[in-house]
């Protein structure tokens, strides 16, 4: 089992920056491909970012390439979603995840669900 904490959620305006963090505990964490999924009010759960257990490998919606950018510290169990020039469209639940094996744009391939924190862009 694994247990993922997401923190670092809030209310920003246009332009803006925030950082999320998800703490993970209970399996080894550097085992675990870790993602950033996001789901708005009545929109489907889109992916937002990926990164392999070794943390070489990244990838990122569309929406928020050049925007966003994912990291890992092993060390701290630790993932993280730096957020900049954020938009109003960015507005959303972002949820942690967690899988074995590579990275997944899809949501129903991740094993392990954080509990989700509000991002709220305001124009």
């Amino acid at each position: 089992q694994v247990q993922l904490v997401e923190s670092g959620g809030g209310l920003v305006q246009a332009g803006g920056s925030l950082r999320l963090s998800c703490a993970a505990s209970g399996r080894t964490f550097s085992s675990l491909a870790m993602g950033w999924f996001r789901q708005a009010p009545g929109k489907e759960r889109e992916f937002v970012a990926g990164i392999s257990w070794t943390g070489g490998i990244t990838d990122y919606g569309d929406s928020v390439k050049g925007r966003f950018t994912i990291s890992r510290d092993n060390a701290k169990n630790t993932v993280y979603l730096q957020m900049n020039s954020l938009k109003p469209e960015d507005t959303a639940i972002y949820y942690c995840n967690a899988r074995d094996g590579s990275i997944s744009f899809k949501a129903y391939e991740y094993g392990y669900w954080g509990q989700g924190t509000q991002v709220t862009v305001s124009s």
